[in-house]
């Protein structure tokens, strides 16, 4: 399934409470039952007044949907092409070395 980012401007987002970033994902997880197997919710990195959430999905229609009905904003949606990491310049190096 691909793997999508999404950017919310969610004024005040930093500085919730624990309860309330509770209620905030008990409120995604709700909305992600009623829509079924094909997306799920990975993890959200909150920043200030921004969060950068990681989503698979079958589409990115599917997160604008999940953002419509759970009333949280999808300012901007990624489809992830290819993931890269430390490793990645290993094995590029490891290539280099044979």
């Amino acid at each position: 399934m691909p793997k999508f980012i999404i950017e919310r401007e969610i004024p005040g987002i930093g500085a919730k409470s624990a309860a309330e970033m509770t209620a905030i994902a008990q409120a995604s997880c709700n909305v992600l039952r009623n829509l079924g197997p094909e997306i799920q919710w990975i993890e959200s990195y909150v920043a200030g007044d921004k969060t950068f959430c990681v989503y698979h999905a079958a589409n990115a229609e599917l997160v604008q949907e999940h953002a419509r009905l759970s009333g949280f904003p999808a300012d901007k949606v990624t489809e992830v092409k290819t993931i890269i990491d430390p490793a990645t310049a290993e094995q590029a190096y490891g290539a280099q070395a044979q």
